[in-house]
């Protein structure tokens, strides 16, 4: 899907409020939540590659949130790939 702020997925089923934006810089995917509820989040977060994401779970380690659990790698390259694909540069 993709809108003004760019392509996105919805990494939850449950709420449609909440979405992930992809991108790609110099070959590397990178993610940006925004959600309808919280909109600060897209302010306060800027765009990060999921290594970055990575590092900090292992830091959260919180066994009943798993924060990895928004960030889809294979979404985000198949929503990118479509994307190029439609719009050729």
């Amino acid at each position: 899907m993709k809108d003004e702020r760019g392509l996105y997925y919805l990494p939850s089923l449950q709420t449609r409020t909440t979405r992930m934006y992809v991108r790609e810089t110099d070959g590397v995917i990178e993610f940006r939540l925004w959600s309808g509820e919280n909109p600060e989040i897209w302010e306060r977060h800027e765009w990060i590659p999921l290594d970055v994401v990575r590092k900090a779970a292992e830091l959260y380690k919180n066994p009943e949130r798993n924060p990895l659990g928004l960030y889809d790698l294979e979404v985000a390259k198949r929503l990118l790939q479509d994307d190029k694909r439609e719009n050729p540069s």
